[in-house]
């Protein structure tokens, strides 16, 4: 942590830990918000990354790196997401979140062959992690949509002292953006592409209801049990930072009707918690009591939504379930380390 305080190209990190006023960057250079919305189309659609300020945020240069050899495509550096991915997980967003844009391109190209590995990690930026939330208050909760005053304030700051909610806000803000090109990846031949797509669209400003509409399209004809239960999650997602009554009615009908394959139940009874601060029925308590096998748990572990939440002495599910419907069960004992990087179960 120590070699961002001397580098000389962190100047707005330095400065906010010494005292700065946080509003006398606002739109500026060091604002990765205005950054990104700045970024021309064509320097995107090119992959001009010459052009792109990394080095204004930490570890910067090391993900214009990580980007060009992705795209370059050798099939030796498709683990070049882990820079992405980990600086996520170790709080720093900042320059992740210019990797966007570019992200999105590969996964949308149908050709590239890192496109699943690029797509995997387009969501990470726009959520800040907490690990092993998963109470109804809480999970699938878009904070800057909970909290009145200034957007994202929430958030609290990185590791190395930037605005974590700059970096949410502008990651979600080139998600939307991009919409147009992950929307397609919602049909695409490949389960874990459908699951990842889903995983990205739930971040994505969704005032209009398009969104959450390509998930409902998709669910009508989706017979991957485990992408149906992705794409459910998706919709509450999408529903909890923009509310829809019909919709949160719609999710109750679907942990309730008994011919849903018992994965998507499942993912609906979690969404359907999620939206409404109503009692558990009995009917959805049993249902999940006998849903949640050990192995359908396991499986559905593989999600990134359950992934988020779970850890080495809970799988995500078996989280959800004790803290939505069982709030005074103890948790399991053992020990979990809340500071190792997370990266996405194997599909």
């Amino acid at each position: 942590m120590g070699e961002w305080r001397t580098d000389p190209t962190f100047a707005m990190c330095r400065a906010l830990v010494d005292g700065a006023d946080l509003s006398s960057f606002v739109g500026g250079p060091f604002d990765v918000r205005a950054v990104v919305a700045g970024l021309r189309p064509e320097v995107k659609d090119d992959f001009l990354l010459d052009e792109v300020p990394w080095e204004r945020f930490p570890c910067g240069d090391d993900v214009r790196e990580a980007v060009r050899l992705l795209h370059g495509g050798d099939p030796a550096l498709r683990t070049r997401t882990d820079v992405v991915s980990g600086l996520c997980a170790n709080d720093m967003r900042a320059a992740p979140v210019l990797a966007v844009p570019f992200l999105i391109r590969i996964a949308a190209d149908g050709r590239h062959p890192h496109r699943a590995h690029a797509l995997a990690v387009v969501a990470s930026p726009a959520r800040a992690r907490h690990f092993g939330v998963a109470s109804r208050a809480e999970m699938l909760l878009h904070r800057a949509d909970a909290r009145s005053g200034s957007r994202y304030d929430g958030y609290g700051v990185e590791v190395t002292g930037y605005p974590a909610g700059w970096s949410v806000a502008a990651a979600r803000a080139a998600i939307t953006a991009d919409a147009v090109l992950l929307r397609p990846l919602l049909d695409d031949a490949d389960p874990a592409i459908r699951i990842d797509a889903a995983y990205a669209l739930a971040t994505a400003c969704d005032h209009d209801g398009a969104v959450r509409a390509a998930f409902r399209a998709r669910i009508g004809v989706e017979q991957d049990p485990k992408v149906r239960a992705a794409l459910l999650l998706a919709v509450a997602e999408a529903t909890r930072a923009h509310p829809h009554l019909p919709t949160t009615a719609w999710m109750e009908e679907q942990w309730q009707e008994a011919t849903q394959a018992p994965e998507a139940r499942l993912a609906a009874a979690v969404g359907w918690l999620c939206l409404t601060d109503d009692p558990a029925p009995d009917g959805l308590r049993d249902a999940v009591d006998d849903l949640a096998t050990d192995a359908r748990v396991r499986s559905m572990d593989t999600l990134p939504w359950m992934a988020a939440v779970g850890g080495s002495r809970e799988p995500g599910l078996r989280r959800c379930i004790r803290e939505m419907l069982h709030p005074g069960r103890a948790e399991p004992t053992g020990h979990d380390d809340p500071w190792a990087p997370w990266t996405p179960t194997s599909r």
